[in-house]
């Protein structure tokens, strides 16, 4: 609280003492996608000609940098000047004809688009090699493109300009009619010679095969200009305020990626973790926190939460991701109020600019089978309609690693589906809305349970569940045609969410009803130096549960629920003088009928003092309401009791128990360098979570789980650092080491939160080549986790008070095929290092005894996997 208000402080008098005095002419900073030096001067004149007053473009970065008068112009009308030549900006797409009609070299790969491999005519995926790259198993093309440039600036292909190698003269080709040329490769030459009959010719050294070469004439010389950009996989936006890394489908192409649970694999930020042995559940973890608070958006929209969120990140199929926003630490109040320990928002494929079909199907050979089917279609110039689709199938019911009769993965099926609609009239108004769907229906337990004739008997120990949500959502949008920087807009979205499950002689039923609508206005005061929102927001829950047990001595029936209505209002306030630094201060104020009002206060600071170097300043306040049995669904496959669930069934509100409030601080550095003539890059974060409240689940008594209020001090510390670089032409690295520091005042005195490693080693090799062929190897080191205190169990089913460290390591193969390189075949492994717990449940001879626990999962589950697929597409 302290950090925020030194915050407002620091700005209020910095604009009161006029430290960031304001000029007329404004500069700001945006993505603009394209290639060479082609690119660059149609970039630069569409700019100027849109009314900039300078503007230049780098093709290394993308970024292009636009000094303009903000009385006379705004930035969006620039943006759209450029995209209306060709080159995608950030917020405005090309035409697809205009970008069609582009020169041959200047094909870039579109920005937004899912396509994973670049055109063959294109550098886009290759940085400049400074030692060569001549060291290829393959044959290949060497493409490049003369030009000549007028007194005016104008760049014309030249035709018939002879290029051959200067070793072997004999083998020459011509630039074609828009001065394109392509000639083979000859190992070991190095040395292209330019020739024409009007000019001064040149040689050239190639240091790169995959680079295109651009030759451009001034002064009748022929002379080689370098020229080069590399789109990313994974990148962390240099101007945007909060920290934000975006995760693209080129980079959830490097694992099968069957769903959203699979889709941080190659990631070092985000954990996804088993919640316990038996119901297949996974969770998130982000700086050494739960999911449960992280919050999950789809598209600025609720994702699963609440009494969906357990099970819900396997109702994502990764094939729908377009993107994937990944916020450590607080995130704008204009998302609401639960976000604690970051933020996680999944961009899913828009009808208007993603494939007309898309088709994916993988198996593996532990009987899982996953289908995928993408369809959209242009109604007209104003409508557009999406239909995603995902199956998926789980039958091996013996699949049991650790030889403990009991199944390592429920089977049954999951089937999900989307249907979006997108409307724009070109004129400011833009509308989204759909429906999606949700039925998962699966069994598990011990191997040869028979659900017909053993459930709720003591014959065999089986679970299931039968889970089915659907929702209703929809978006309406208004950019004011005077005024590009004033918008409003309207998000609304309304859910039911069911499930009926059993867990032993255990039954949990649920069923959510929610509403969400939020109202967003956004404008500039003066000039595009102060921005604001404002806004309001209603979260209406209405939520049942019922919970039984049978045949047994201690039986019980409880059935509770409530209805929560959080009402509130909004404001936010950036203030942007330069492009070298940005604060945004945010307030939000919100009526709990449970628990009366609170406030939620956040603030970020942005400051780059150098170019390549941004520091970043976070902190603010989370509040959510636990539902602590959908949360933990773990406990009722135990044989643990509930301490104290009478008190917690009968409890006023939520269970008795208070909303969980707490404070996150957060600071980041990036620095990004050139390291072996390439782009690299640098990141060290360091958060704190501090809990003024938190609902503390205790496993440390063996025979019981208990939930209560938080007496004492809750924190997580999270470092982390990682390293980006490309040692060799066509080869990234990324590694990281994070090291995490959670700890909780329990009953029993202030404890490491169990089954969380405190260090983490990962490395992320990918190697992708022009023919198509793409490798990718992923390794992770966890280090011990503590284990709950299990001395109170006989000596043998007490555990030691740390788990192993251990290793675990992924790859996969791709190859694309066809003409547009629309058909990949991928094969891969996971675990190949084949390390799993083997004793992932304890006293499974006794499924029904006091000592039988699930709960007490600290590593892999499951062994060696491989797996392979196919992957169709049509633009």
């Amino acid at each position: 609280m302290h950090i925020f208000r030194y915050l407002i402080v620091f700005i209020f008098i910095s604009v009161g003492t006029g430290l960031f005095a304001q000029e007329k002419l404004q500069t700001e900073k945006f993505e603009v996608a394209g290639n060479c030096a082609m690119c660059k001067k149609r970039i630069e004149t569409a700019g100027k000609d849109s009314g900039a007053e300078s503007i230049e473009w780098d093709a290394t970065t993308g970024i292009a940098t636009v000094t303009f008068d903000a009385d006379k112009i705004t930035v969006d009308k620039i943006k759209q000047g450029i995209a209306a030549v060709g080159h995608d900006t950030e917020g405005f797409r090309a035409d697809d004809a205009v970008y069609e009609e582009l020169h041959e070299c200047c094909l870039y790969d579109r920005l937004g688009s899912d396509d994973h491999h670049s055109a063959d005519t294109t550098h886009a995926d290759h940085a400049h090699d400074e030692n060569g790259g001549h060291d290829h198993d393959h044959d290949h093309e060497v493409t490049g493109v003369v030009v000549n440039e007028s007194e005016k600036g104008d760049l014309t292909p030249i035709t018939e300009v002879t290029i051959y190698w200067l070793d072997d003269p004999s083998k020459k080709v011509k630039t074609n009619e828009n001065g394109v040329f392509k000639i083979m490769h000859q190992k070991p030459f190095r040395r292209l010679v330019f020739s024409h009959a009007s000019m001064q010719g040149d040689t050239v050294e190639v240091k790169n095969l995959h680079e295109v070469l651009v030759i451009q004439a001034r002064n009748n010389t022929l002379q080689e200009i370098v020229v080069t950009r590399r789109q990313k996989s994974n990148y962390i936006s240099k101007l945007s305020p909060n920290r934000v890394e975006t995760i693209t489908a080129k980079e959830l192409f490097k694992a099968a990626c069957c769903d959203l649970s699979e889709s941080f694999s190659t990631n070092a930020s985000v954990d996804v973790v088993s919640s316990d042995a038996v119901t297949g559940s996974k969770q998130i973890q982000m700086l050494g926190l739960a999911g449960i608070y992280s919050q999950l958006t789809v598209e600025g929209l609720p994702g699963p939460r609440g009494f969906a969120s357990p099970l819900g990140l396997n109702s994502i199929a990764g094939t729908w991701i377009e993107a994937i926003n990944i916020s450590k630490g607080i995130g704008s109040v204009a998302n609401g109020f639960e976000n604690m320990a970051g933020q996680i928002n999944v961009e899913l494929k828009k009808p208007h600019n993603s494939e007309k079909l898309y088709f994916n199907a993988y198996a593996n050979n532990m009987g899982r089978t996953d289908v995928n089917l993408n369809l959209s279609h242009h109604i007209n110039e104003k409508w557009s309609v999406g239909l995603l689709l995902h199956d998926n199938f789980m039958y091996n019911k013996e699949m049991n690693f650790s030889n403990n009769g009991f199944r390592d993965m429920p089977v049954g099926n999951l089937f999900s589906g989307v249907n979006r609609w997108h409307f724009e009239n070109g004129k400011g108004i833009i509308a989204q809305f759909g429906v999606k769907f949700l039925h998962d229906d699966r069994v598990g337990g011990q191997i040869d349970f028979n659900e017909k004739t053993d459930k709720y008997t003591t014959n065999k120990y089986g679970l299931g569940f039968k889970n089915q949500r659907i929702e209703g959502f929809g978006k309406l949008g208004y950019v004011f045609p005077t005024n590009k920087h004033r918008s409003i807009g309207l998000q609304l979205s309304a859910s039911q969410y069911k499930q009926e499950s059993y867990f032993g002689l255990n039954s949990y039923d649920n069923e959510q009803n929610s509403f969400y609508a939020n109202l967003l206005f956004q404008d500039i005061l003066g000039n595009v130096a102060h921005k604001y929102k404002v806004g309001a927001s209603l979260q209406y829950d209405k939520l049942n549960e019922d919970l039984n047990r049978y045949n047994s001595e201690n039986d019980y029936s409880y059935q509770f629920g409530r209805k929560e209505a959080v009402a509130g209002a909004f404001a936010e306030y950036t203030f942007s003088p330069n492009e070298k630094f940005d604060a945004v201060l945010g307030l939000r104020q919100d009526y709990n009928n449970i628990y009366g009002w609170f406030t939620t206060p956040r603030a970020v600071l942005r400051y780059e003092p150098v170019l390549g170097t941004t520091i970043r300043l976070s902190s603010g306040r989370g509040q959510r309401t636990a539902n602590i049995f959908a949360e933990n669904l773990g406990i009722f496959a135990s044989s643990r009791t509930i301490n104290g669930l009478s008190s917690l069934v009968n409890g006023e509100g939520a269970y008795g128990l208070k909303p969980e409030v707490s404070w996150n601080t957060g600071l980041t550095f990036d620095q990004s360098f050139q390291l072996f003539g390439r782009e690299s890059g640098v990141s060290v974060e360091l958060f704190h979570n501090n809990f003024q409240n938190q609902v503390v689940v205790d496993f440390e008594n063996p025979r019981e789980v208990s939930f209560y209020n938080l007496d004492g001090k809750s924190y997580s510390n999270s470092l982390q650092a990682e390293l980006r670089f490309m040692p060799l032409n066509h080869f990234e690295v990324r590694m990281a080491y994070r090291m995490l520091d959670v700890k909780t005042d329990y009953n029993s005195g202030r404890l490491q939160k169990p089954l969380t490693a405190k260090h983490r080693g990962f490395m992320n090799l990918a190697y992708n080549l022009h023919s198509g062929w793409s490798f990718d190897y992923t390794l992770n080191v966890v280090g011990p986790k503590r284990l709950p205190n299990t001395s109170g169990n006989p000596v043998e089913y007490q555990l030691a008070s740390q788990s192993d460290a251990y290793v675990t390591m992924n790859a996969q193969v791709s190859k694309s095929f066809g003409k547009n390189k629309n058909f990949d075949i991928y094969v891969g492994g996971e675990n190949l290092s084949n390390f799993y717990q083997k004793d992932p449940i304890l006293a499974f001879d006794q499924p029904f005894g006091q000592n039988f626990d699930t709960n007490m999962l600290w590593g892999p589950i499951a062994g060696r996997m491989f797996y392979t697929g196919i992957r169709y597409h049509i633009k």
